[in-house]
């Protein structure tokens, strides 16, 4: 079975206001004590499929969160945390893997770090989504873009009043712009994979992935 799909996007610089920002302590007030947007944000606040938590994770990420720091800093100081504390490493986990294996080994891949992020986000109160997508990678100086050297991504983005959601790159500790192009957001991967279903047949299967993004202009 062969799955192809062609698409043509169009990808914006996105300039944030940070100095909107509210600190933790008044983000988590604001979600807590406006029921009409705790309604709108609860899907995101509570534990799902893939994410979860306990006090192992908090503990975790408290650190980055005193209540007087700007809920923004605070989640580009998560992110770093993750970067510089966990490894990349392919094919160490797969989409069982629970969060807390990979709180334990220090590794995994770019679905992990997102995972995790999310959790400790969620576990001291705060809205955050998984987003899907695709990221446009650069050759080294002087080399040619290899064909199928792009790949399929993810990050998260969270909701923080007075400025709305905004996007974070845990794997690669920055904040996504035009090489980031987003193909879906939801509660984590089990709402947004790219293809889903269940196959019949007999004998072994194997799955080759592919993925090229080219600037039109």
């Amino acid at each position: 079975m062969i799955v192809k799909t062609e698409s043509k996007v169009e990808t914006f610089t996105k300039i944030i206001n940070t100095q909107a920002s509210v600190s933790c302590k008044e983000a988590r007030e604001k979600v807590k004590n406006i029921s009409s947007l705790k309604i709108e944000l609860l899907q995101y606040l509570l534990p799902s499929p893939f994410i979860y938590w306990d006090e192992e994770i908090q503990v975790f990420a408290q650190d980055c969160f005193p209540d007087e720091r700007s809920l923004y800093e605070s989640v580009k100081a998560l992110c770093h945390k993750i970067f510089t504390e966990f490894s990349f490493v392919s094919n160490f986990t797969n989409i069982n893997t629970p969060i807390k294996t990979v709180l334990k080994e220090r590794k995994g891949v770019c679905q992990d770090f997102s995972h995790l992020a999310i959790a400790c986000l969620r576990s001291l109160g705060f809205a955050a989504r998984y987003v899907s997508g695709y990221l446009e990678t650069l050759p080294p100086p002087g080399k040619k873009k290899l064909q199928g050297s792009d790949a399929s991504h993810a990050w998260i983005s969270v909701f923080i009043p007075n400025i709305g959601w905004c996007e974070f790159d845990p794997t690669n500790d920055l904040v996504p712009q035009e090489r980031h192009i987003i193909t879906a957001y939801g509660r984590d991967y089990s709402d947004v994979p790219p293809l889903k279903g269940i196959i019949f047949s007999s004998g072994k299967h194997t799955l080759s992935v592919s993925v090229d993004v080219i600037p039109l202009l």
